[in-house]
């Protein structure tokens, strides 16, 4: 794949027959994925093929293969001009994210206690492939309920506080869910795992503020040097799966009905304004509500360990995805189009004064939550004004080996005696599970945040470092 480097931190991949777009990746030289081990650049250009893209078929600096879509990938379609919807542009864990909170707590307050709260954290963190979850709901109507409010329906039935709202995407669930969208075999998959982890590179990790870039900003968010803070990583396990898996079924069928012809088979798609494509937004927005409930369920869980291990609250910094589509109004050759933003493995960075934000949080932007891979540290960082890739940014360190290299390269050794080595607590998780997530799997968390923040997608405001990890 020929790239052409536009600056330190942004190549461009030159349209050629069938792309309709260029294609733009955000990267240092040393990110760039290699081609012979690696082909998500021949998926950024595999997805300037859709029909409606516009502008620009976008990389983060976290960019590694995906399914259709690179994982870091972002693309726009216009709604008006024909624009499609690609189940692989969103993924199988559909709102997949993460959720920050902070505690009135030092970390060398809670160092005496941290075996405790691990345990604890350890003992009501559901996890795993398995069943077990928080909230055991009681029938179809009330996970229905859960399709279509999200953390909100979780609040009011008193998972959490008011407060919690305010400071989530989409103020807690997404308006035009539609559970009728929803298989019975996904509703089967989703309806006992409410408020449970899962596994893979999902996590619940306690953490301390090591620095703070920008202090008015981090004041803002509620944030400051040395404080006790706890980030969740998970999305709609099982249920989302099953909603990609039987949408992409379903699209593959209609394609050419649209007169629709892309290069990959994982590229199934359909105009958003559609019956398919109508459908699976539906249904990706309930797997959206699910992600959003799943994750306020532990939240509230955690927060409750805490306040009986320490006495000190946990209060919401900010949950965000990146895993999803949404339909944004955006400028576009002179115009505002309506837009359907795909950013799979990539995060909404919304800049100061965008009318999305809830007023504490307008004045500085949106916070961007952005986990390393287990053992080193995670960033929080904030939109800034005229980024490019229609307000999006990298949503990790992004994968080097696959599972299975990860747990080769790593034989011999001991991934939990590596972590404790370094003071963190690690509670759960088989040995094959830690050697597949350890930071030899991953780029360096660090030198992606450099690239995102050097190619102005985004703005550094602090960096946390791991105390103890839960994992499935």
């Amino acid at each position: 794949m020929e790239l052409v480097e536009e600056s330190p931190y942004r190549f461009r991949i030159d349209r050629r027959d069938p792309m309709r777009v260029p294609g733009v990746v955000f990267a240092s030289r040393s990110l760039l994925p290699d081609p012979a081990a690696d082909r998500s650049l021949e998926q950024v250009a595999n997805v300037a093929t859709l029909p409606g893209i516009v502008d620009a078929s976008y990389a983060m600096p976290d960019v590694h293969l995906g399914y259709g879509f690179p994982i870091g990938g972002v693309a726009a379609t216009d709604v008006e001009a024909g624009g499609v919807v690609s189940p692989g542009g969103v993924g199988f864990d559909i709102s997949c994210g993460v959720r920050l909170l902070a505690a009135d707590l030092d970390r060398d307050e809670l160092r005496p206690r941290l075996g405790a709260v691990m345990d604890a954290l350890g003992a009501a963190t559901p996890r795993g492939m398995g069943r077990g979850a928080v909230w055991h709901l009681t029938g179809r109507d009330e996970l229905d309920a859960v399709l279509r409010g999200g953390s909100r329906y979780a609040v009011q039935r008193g998972f959490g506080v008011a407060r919690d709202l305010h400071r989530c995407e989409d103020f807690g669930a997404v308006d035009d869910a539609d559970p009728a969208q929803v298989s019975d075999r996904a509703i089967e998959r989703g309806a006992r795992q409410v408020g449970s982890l899962g596994s893979g590179n999902h996590f619940l990790e306690v953490q301390a503020v090591e620095q703070v870039y920008d202090e008015p900003v981090a004041a803002a968010f509620g944030l400051r040097t040395g404080q006790v803070c706890v980030m969740i990583h998970c999305g709609s396990r099982g249920l989302g799966h099953q909603i990609c898996t039987d949408h992409v079924r379903a699209m593959e069928k209609v394609m050419g009905r649209h007169d629709i012809h892309v290069p990959d088979r994982q590229l199934a798609c359909a105009p958003v304004d559609s019956a398919a494509g109508r459908a699976y937004l539906g249904a990706m927005a309930a797997a959206a509500n699910y992600a959003r409930a799943n994750r306020q369920l532990l939240a509230h869980a955690a927060s409750e360990v805490f306040t009986r291990a320490t006495g000190c609250r946990l209060d919401l910094v900010y949950d965000i995805s990146h895993n999803l589509a949404k339909i944004e109004k955006h400028p576009v050759d002179g115009g505002v189009r309506r837009l359907c933003v795909h950013r799979k493995g990539a995060t909404r960075a919304l800049p100061p004064g965008h009318p999305d934000l809830p007023d504490e949080l307008r004045p500085v932007g949106q916070p961007v939550l952005i986990p390393g891979s287990m053992g080193t540290g995670s960033y929080v960082l904030t939109g800034v004004a005229g980024a490019p890739a229609w307000a999006s940014t990298c949503h990790g360190a992004g994968r080097v080996q696959s599972r299975k290299q990860a747990v080769a390269a790593g034989r011999g050794g001991d991934p939990r005696a590596q972590l404790e080595a370094q003071d963190i607590a690690v509670r759960g998780a088989s040995r094959r599970g830690l050697a597949e997530e350890m930071p030899a799997a991953y780029k360096d968390i660090s030198a992606v945040v450099e690239a995102a923040e050097g190619a102005g997608l985004c703005r550094k405001v602090a960096r946390l470092v791991p105390l103890g990890v839960v994992k499935g």
